[in-house]
C-alpha cells in the first residue's frame, strides 16, 4: 500500500486552488482468483513498485483490512471455520465509505491491518499518503451500490473455480495455519455460495472483465496504458470536468446502465 508523497500532490492543489481527486479503481473478483496479483502487477508495469511508498502515484488497498470486529461468540466460530467472512455482513462498510471519501479529498489515511490467524485487528495501522491513481481491492467492492458509485473504473477478475479453490487451500494452509479439512468445509459451506450470490452477480457492473488475472497481459497492458494517460495528464482534464477526453464516469452511467446487457 502505497500513495504519493505529501510535498509535490499537495503543492500542485494548492498552488491551482484545487483540491486533487484521484482516480479510483476498483476491482473484484472470486476467492483467490487473482485480484491482488493483478495490482500488484499493474504497479509493476508502472514502475511504482520500486518507488518509495512516499512518492508512488498509485496506491493499492484491499477489502481485507475492512473486517468488523468480531464479537467472542463470532470469533469463536470463526476459530472453528464457522464463520462466513464472504458475506456482505462481514465487511464494515462503513469504515469503507469512510475511508474513500477521505482519499477522494487527497487526504493521507489510516488503514486497519486484520491478523487472518486469529481473526482481528491488530494494533497497528497502515498509512497510505495522497495518490492520482488508487486501485481497491476486494470480494465484494461492487456489492454496495454506495461504493461501487464512487469507481471511475471497476474490473473483474475471472479465474475458473477449480484454479481458484487450489489457491486458496494453498494459501490458507500455508500462511493462515489453517488444516485441509476445515478450508475445504468452509469453501462448501460459506465461500462457494457467498460467491454465487453475492460476488459473481456484480460482474455485471465491471467496465473491463479479465479472465485468467495476471497471466492475461494483454489486458493488463491496456489497463496500465490508460492509467499511465491518466498519470500524464488526466488529472488536469478531470478537474475540468473529463477524464482522457471522455465525460466522466458519473455522467456516463446513465446511458451505460440503458444499453449495458444484464
Amino acid at each position: 500500500m502505497a500513495g504519493d508523497s505529501e510535498t509535490q500532490p499537495r503543492d500542485r492543489g494548492e498552488n491551482n486552488n484545487v483540491v486533487r481527486q484521484p482516480f479510483l479503481i476498483g476491482v473484484s473478483g472470486g476467492t483467490a482468483s487473482g485480484k491482488s496479483s493483478v495490482c500488484e502487477k499493474i504497479m509493476e508495469l508502472l514502475g511504482q513498485d520500486k518507488i518509495d511508498h512516499h512518492q508512488r502515484q498509485v496506491a493499492i488497498l484491499s477489502q481485507d483490512s475492512f473486517y468488523r470486529v468480531l464479537t467472542p461468540e463470532q470469533k469463536a466460530k470463526a476459530l472453528k471455520g464457522q464463520f462466513n467472512f464472504d458475506h456482505p455482513d462481514a465487511f464494515d462498510n462503513e469504515l469503507v465509505m469512510t475511508t474513500l471519501k477521505l482519499i477522494l479529498q487527497g487526504k493521507t489515511v489510516q488503514i486497519p491491518v486484520y491478523d487472518f490467524v486469529s481473526h482481528s485487528r491488530k494494533e497497528e495501522f497502515v498509512t497510505v499518503y495522497p495518490a492520482d491513481v488508487v486501485l481497491f481491492e476486494g470480494i465484494l467492492m461492487f456489492y454496495s451500490q454506495e461504493i461501487r458509485d464512487l469507481f471511475q473504473m471497476k474490473l473483474f477478475v475471472d479465474t475458473d473455480a477449480d484454479t481458484r479453490l487450489s489457491r486458496r487451500v494453498l494459501r490458507d494452509i500455508t500462511e493462515r495455519g489453517r488444516d485441509l479439512e476445515q478450508v475445504l468445509s468452509q469453501y462448501i459451506t460459506f465461500v462457494k455460495p457467498a460467491f454465487e450470490e453475492f460476488c459473481l452477480p456484480t460482474k455485471k457492473y465491471a467496465d473491463v472483465i479479465i479472465p485468467r488475472g495476471a497471466d492475461n497481459l494483454v489486458a493488463i497492458n491496456l489497463i496500465v496504458q490508460h492509467i499511465q494517460d491518466i498519470l500524464n495528464g488526466g488529472l488536469t482534464k478531470r478537474h475540468n470536468g473529463c477524464t482522457n477526453g471522455h465525460v466522466p464516469p458519473r455522467q456516463r452511467r446513465t446511458s451505460e446502465s440503458s444499453s449495458r446487457p444484464h
